[in-house]
């Protein structure tokens, strides 16, 4: 069984920043990817940020050149560092994993529980 465990999650001035961290347990054949998402109050779930198997990375336009997403693979987590943090910038902030359990085993999105982040102004 896969579990994602998001932390680093909290309160902050808009200006500040926060590191979020992902840990992936489980016994996992491949990772197809790995990305971050966010949910408003009353909004919709959004694509926030995502790295390939290869390290490719790709942002959405509202936080480019502000977040920053990398992983470790020996440690089996994915990090999201967020700086110049906004007061849109308050969400769930969710983890997604594309992993595969076995060598047959297509890739499939596992999710974290969701770690809050508020910005004040």
């Amino acid at each position: 069984q896969v579990q994602l465990v998001e932390s680093g999650g909290g309160s902050v001035q808009a200006g500040g920043s926060l590191k979020l961290s992902c840990a992936v347990s489980g016994v996992i054949f491949s990772r197809c990817g790995m990305g971050w998402y966010r949910q408003a109050p009353g909004k919709e779930r959004e694509y926030v940020s995502r790295i390939s198997s290869d390290g490719t990375t790709s942002y959405a336009d509202s936080v480019k050149g502000r977040f920053t997403i990398s992983q470790d693979n020996g440690k089996n987590t994915l990090y999201l560092q967020m700086n110049s943090l906004k007061t849109e910038d308050t969400a769930v902030y969710y983890c997604a994993a594309d992993l595969g359990l076995t060598p047959t085993m297509w890739c499939r999105t596992y999710w974290g529980q969701g770690t809050q982040v508020t910005v004040s102004s």
